[in-house]
């Protein structure tokens, strides 16, 4: 057995508004043993057990990316780069934004975007400890109709049936989730619009009912008002984006939709805004005005009770692995309290995925999934930026290359 304890300043359990002064953690095989003040920690836990003591700085549980592309770059033109990869070379890319997805304090994402079972085999590779990164949840390649929203990825389905069987198909090659591209995007050359619909009721609840078959949950891809509709009708458990976009642009004012979104936070769907550091270079390019819609309608979406998630969309054009906190960062931006933005990024995201039971939280039986940070996020999201400590299922990662991990 292999047991080692955490102190720091302060605990903040993923539960908005707990925190434990003097706070510590006793991680035991992988799992966390206790959680409470440090000395009464100290006190149960076996006497000479190593001790590692973090003054001024916070322990929290591993934040989590529900929203990732892992088989993109981030580059300017990722769908570009993607074709000219064979499977081997694009593994060890995604292997390598993997590993810096630790670095940036994330011990968990959601890939729903993948080409040949790569992130699956990724993801099996990470749980045996062969290559470091973090619990990867995937959803294999996403649903889309011929021609459609990343069809270039090989999911592509026309109609109920053969929506229905594509999930089949998905379940036996060991996906965690299905998505479902209801609405069109920017990525695909030639394909529908954001604001496009390209799946009705009737075949997304075909991917709902199917899924349910197997134990699976459905992330639905919406932007336009319409998409929402139809994904909120059909049962889809997390709507990705959520823009409620139309040809014109993001609804105008945050009491558009109204009706929607209370129906929606009454469901207890989960939304996801993408949110990303990408957004600061959007920022300067074309204003602030650019994007005080955006900020508006998440700030409304919270206020109306809906569960926001965190995720950023990496891989995408601008969007890097590495900058998961300044998608925090944004969030803030809009109005969201850090309490708030801290949980949507760890309790609230893992309850999202299903994940509640394991991980999201610093609570005694749930995987070891942590990071230690140098300041209060809570006064100060962009502490998160450059985590001191990364720990993913009781694995230690130290992200700065000169850092130390200082043992009594």
């Amino acid at each position: 057995m292999t047991e080692r304890i955490l102190t720091a300043a302060e605990v903040l359990t993923g539960t908005a508004g707990e925190v434990i002064p003097d706070g510590a953690v006793l991680l035991r095989d992988g799992l966390i043993e206790d959680v409470g003040p440090a000395p009464d920690v100290i006190g149960r836990a076996p006497a000479g057990t190593p001790r590692a003591s973090f003054p001024g700085a916070r322990i929290l549980p591993g934040l989590i990316d529900v929203h990732v592309h892992l088989v993109f770059d981030g580059g300017d033109d990722p769908v570009a780069a993607l074709a000219a990869l064979d499977d081997g070379a694009l593994a060890l890319d995604m292997a390598g934004r993997a590993r810096r997805l630790l670095d940036a304090g994330v011990t968990t994402v959601r890939d729903l975007g993948d080409r040949g079972g790569l992130a699956a085999r990724l993801r099996d590779a990470i749980a045996a400890g062969t290559v470091p990164g973090p619990r990867i949840l995937t959803a294999g390649a996403p649903i889309t109709v011929t021609g459609g929203h990343c069809s270039f990825l090989g999911g592509q389905a026309d109609g109920a049936e053969q929506v229905r069987a594509l999930v089949r198909r998905q379940a036996a090659d060991g996906v965690d989730l299905i998505k479902v591209m209801v609405t069109g995007g920017h990525l695909t050359p030639d394909g529908p619009s954001s604001w496009d619909l390209q799946y009705t009721v009737e075949e997304v609840g075909a991917a709902v009912e199917e899924a349910h078959r197997f134990g699976l949950r459905v992330a639905a891809h919406v932007h336009s008002r319409e998409g929402v509709e139809v994904a909120v009708a059909a049962g889809a458990h997390t709507l990705e984006h959520c823009t409620l976009l139309t040809e014109a642009g993001p609804a105008a004012g945050p009491d558009a939709d109204e009706k929607l979104i209370r129906t929606i936070a009454e469901k207890g769907i989960f939304v996801c805004p993408t949110f990303h550091g990408g957004m600061g270079a959007l920022e300067a390019r074309f204003g602030a005005d650019v994007l005080r819609p955006w900020l508006e309608i998440r700030r409304h979406q919270h206020e109306q009770g809906v569960r926001l998630i965190a995720g950023t969309d990496a891989g995408v054009t601008g969007v890097g692995v590495e900058e998961y906190a300044e998608g925090l960062r944004w969030l803030g931006r809009a109005g969201l309290p850090a309490d708030a933005v801290i949980a949507m990024a760890t309790s609230v995201a893992a309850d999202a995925l299903d994940l509640g039971g394991r991980t999201g939280r610093l609570r005694p039986g749930l995987d070891a999934d942590l990071v230690v940070v140098d300041g209060d996020p809570r006064a100060d999201l962009s502490v998160l930026r450059h985590p001191r400590l990364v720990v993913t299922r009781g694995r230690f990662h130290l992200p700065r290359a000169e850092g130390s991990l200082p043992w009594d």
